[in-house]
């Protein structure tokens, strides 16, 4: 997947910001950033699997799904927010190695179709009646959503090994 040449300039300008140039130079800043990343998405995960294990019938089985959605969303939203936050000093740190790396651009466009597909979709899917949803669509959304989830972990554990 290649990197669209429309933004090159921009992922160049990023390149002469000199925070970007401390945070890659610092014995601190990166290992503290990227700490900080992954122990959002942990959160991240827990938020989405204690409400995709419930879709699939286990889990919380005495609660209903919307009420363990409802629940999740604010960490949901919080580890999102986090994420960003942190995920954006990683880019600054390294712009051309993230510009030239097809997992970055997948983990993007991946990010993004998933972000639609838990706001929308999955959204709707846990907030239905249970009985106007049934049993194998909720499956089907708590299957997709830990699918999409996980490939968008794995595009960025692969950015930082192969990129």
């Amino acid at each position: 997947m290649l990197p669209p040449d429309l933004l090159l300039p921009l992922f160049e300008w990023l390149d002469t910001l000199r925070i970007g140039d401390w945070i890659s130079t610092s014995s601190y800043a990166a290992p503290l950033i990227n700490v900080a990343h992954i122990l959002a998405l942990v959160v991240l995960f827990g938020s989405l699997l204690i409400v995709d294990v419930r879709l699939l019938g286990r889990g919380m089985t005495q609660q209903p799904v919307a009420k363990v959605a409802r629940a999740a969303r604010p960490w949901l939203i919080g580890a999102l927010i986090c994420m960003l936050l942190t995920g954006v000093p990683q880019v600054l740190s390294l712009p051309i190695r993230e510009y030239y790396s097809p997992f970055f651009w997948m983990k993007m466009q991946l990010l993004l179709f998933t972000l639609i597909f838990t706001f929308t979709l999955r959204h709707k899917v846990t907030m239905a009646d249970p009985a106007r949803v049934g049993p194998v669509w909720g499956k089907v959304v708590g299957l997709v959503s830990i699918a999409l989830w996980t490939w968008v972990a794995v595009e960025g554990r692969l950015i930082g090994l192969l990129s």
